[in-house]
C-alpha cells in the first residue's frame, strides 16, 4: 500500500522537475529541504488555482537548495539547516523561517503499532551508532515493558544526501549522548557508523516500509501522510510524548526568533513537560541584490499569501505556523530584497 502512495509522491516531484525547466516566465522557481514538501506542494496547489502563478520546487534536500540559492540558479533555497550570520553575509542572503514541524522516528517492526514503541534521545543514539544492534536489547526493553519485542537485528536507514533534517536529528543526537558528540558531531552529512543511506525523506520512509525490523527517521507529515508507525519519545523533562502538533508547538513557544541572524533558531531538545524533542524550523534562502527583481517580488507575495492564508493546510499536516508577530519581523526584513534599480521588490506588492 505504502508503495503506491510514495509513487504519487514521486510522480509529483517529478512532474515538478520536468516542469521546472518549461516553466512559464511567471512561475516561481525554488529548490531544498525534502521536509517541506508536502506544504509547500499544498499551498502551491491551492496558489496556482487563486493567482495563476505555479510553483516549481524542486525537493533536492536542503544542501542541493543551499547550493542552488547560492549559485543563482532558482529564486529561492530553502535549508532546514539555518545558516549563520557570516554565511549570510558572505553570501548576500536573507533568510526567514516559514513553518515548523518535528522530525520523528519511523520503524518497521512486525505487531509494533503507531505510537506503542518509545524511544529516548541516549538509546536512540546508540542504535544509531551501531552499540544496540537487536530490538529486544535491554535498553529498549527497558522502556518498553509489556511490548513484544524480536530478537532480531535492528536495520538502520539515514538520510544519504545534505540534508537540514539529517542536521536538527544529529544536533538531537549530540544534545543527548557525549559519545555521539565527540566521534560524529552535527553536520547535514555524517560518517554513519552503521546503516543503509536513502535520499529524501521520501527515500528513508521508502527503505523503512521496505525493510522489515529497520528503523529510519522523517519529517511527520510523510509519516503521517503513509500512515508509517512512529514512535513515542521521552523528552528533556523526562516525560513521554507523542509527535503531535501541539508538542512540535511547545517546543517552539519559548523560541527567540530575534536572537539569532536570520531567525536561525535551533529548536532540538527544548525544555518542557509537553515538548516534543526533534522539533525544526524550514528556512527560505534569497539573495538581498536579487537577479531578477520580478521573479523575487512574485516569490514574496506567494509566501506572503502562505503566511496569511496557508496556517488551515499547514495545521492539517501538522507543521506549525509560524506566530504572527514573527511574520512582522520576517516582512520588515524582505524590505531589504532589492533589485537591480536599486529598489526594494517588496515595496512592488504594496
Amino acid at each position: 500500500m505504502f508503495k503506491s502512495r510514495l509513487s504519487l509522491t514521486a510522480v509529483i516531484a517529478g512532474a515538478t522537475l520536468v516542469s521546472a525547466v518549461a516553466a512559464q516566465a511567471g512561475d516561481i522557481s525554488g529548490a531544498g529541504a525534502t521536509f517541506p514538501y508536502p506544504i509547500y506542494s499544498d499551498w502551491a496547489k491551492t496558489y496556482k488555482e487563486k493567482t495563476g502563478t505555479g510553483l516549481n520546487y524542486q525537493a533536492i534536500g536542503s544542501g542541493g537548495g543551499i547550493k542552488q540559492i547560492e549559485a543563482r540558479t532558482v529564486t529561492f533555497g530553502a535549508s532546514d539547516k539555518p545558516l549563520g550570520g557570516d554565511e549570510l553575509k558572505a553570501n548576500t542572503l536573507v533568510q526567514f523561517p516559514t513553518v515548523m514541524g518535528g522530525i520523528v522516528p519511523v520503524v518497521n517492526v512486525d505487531g509494533i503499532k503507531p505510537g506503542e514503541l518509545v524511544l529516548d534521545g541516549a538509546t536512540l543514539a546508540k542504535i544509531y551508532e551501531g552499540k544496540i544492534t537487536k530490538w529486544n536489547d535491554p535498553a529498549i526493553a527497558k522502556l518498553n515493558e509489556g511490548v513484544k519485542l524480536p530478537d532480531a537485528a535492528i536495520a538502520v536507514v539515514h538520510r544519504s544526501d545534505g540534508s537540514g533534517t539529517t542536521f536538527n536529528f544529529t544536533y538531537y543526537l549530540a544534545a543527548v549522548d557525549q559519545g555521539w558528540k565527540d566521534d560524529i558531531g552535527v553536520s547535514t552529512a555524517v560518517e554513519w557508523p552503521v546503516g543503509l543511506g536513502a535520499k529524501g525523506n521520501q527515500g528513508v520512509a521508502a527503505n523503512v516500509d521496505q525493510t522489515k525490523n529497520s528503523i529510519g527517521y522523517v519529517e511527520y507529515a510523510y509519516a503521517l501522510q503513509n500512515h508509517m508507525t512512529y514512535t513515542d519519545m521521552i523528552n528533556k523533562d523526562g516525560k513521554r510524548v507523542a509527535p503531535k502538533a501541539d508538542a512540535f508547538a511547545a517546543a517552539a513557544a519559548n523560541a527567540d526568533w530575534s536572537s539569532q541572524p536570520g531567525f536561525g533558531v535551533i529548536l532540538a531538545n527544548q525544555p518542557g513537560e509537553a515538548t516534543w524533542p526533534m522539533t525544526a524550523a524550514t528556512f527560505i534562502l534569497m539573495h538581498l541584490d536579487a537577479k531578477d527583481g520580478a521573479a523575487s517580488a512574485e516569490a514574496l507575495k506567494f509566501f506572503d499569501w502562505a503566511y496569511a492564508n496557508g496556517g488551515a493546510a499547514a495545521a492539517k499536516l501538522d507543521y506549525i505556523p509560524m506566530p504572527a508577530s514573527v511574520v512582522s519581523q520576517i516582512k520588515a526584513e524582505w524590505t531589504q530584497i532589492k533589485g537591480k534599480d536599486g529598489a526594494s521588490v517588496w515595496a512592488m506588492n504594496n
